[in-house]
């Protein structure tokens, strides 16, 4: 996997939340085929990774701090994306996210080592969205 780490603060003026995040992107693993035998006459996939539904668009998101993380697929919407997948998150996560959305992801590495999301409503502790 392809990664990088950007922080995220509410800026010096707006609140004391930081969050530190990982974002990756898979790699060499788009070659690894699954290990399964395949059916005489059938045609092996691409990949693992594709057989598992996952495109070059995805992107794995980790929050450093919780040491949670999910894949998603930016161009939805961060706050549903995030009560689809449960994960365990800082606050500044969901604002994070929302900011990803919008950036040009062809290349991770082009993205800033910090962002400030000024925005982002202050909150004392992370958070898990509660299931159904």
């Amino acid at each position: 996997m392809h990664t990088v780490f950007i922080e995220a603060t509410q800026g010096a003026t707006t609140g004391p939340n930081h969050g530190k995040f990982m974002v990756a992107r898979f790699d060499h693993e788009w070659f690894r085929p699954s290990a399964i035998p395949m059916l005489e006459g059938t045609i092996r996939p691409l990949s693992l990774l594709r057989m598992c539904g996952w495109t070059e668009h995805h992107l794995w998101v980790c929050d450093l701090q919780t040491g949670e993380g999910a894949f998603f697929r930016p161009g939805g919407l961060a706050r549903a994306d995030l009560e689809r997948n449960r994960i365990w998150v800082c606050p500044m996560f969901e604002p994070f996210l929302t900011w990803l959305y919008t950036q040009d992801l062809t290349n991770i590495d082009a993205l800033p080592n910090l962002v400030e999301l000024p925005d982002a409503p202050f909150a004392m502790q992370g958070y898990r969205r509660p299931g159904p």
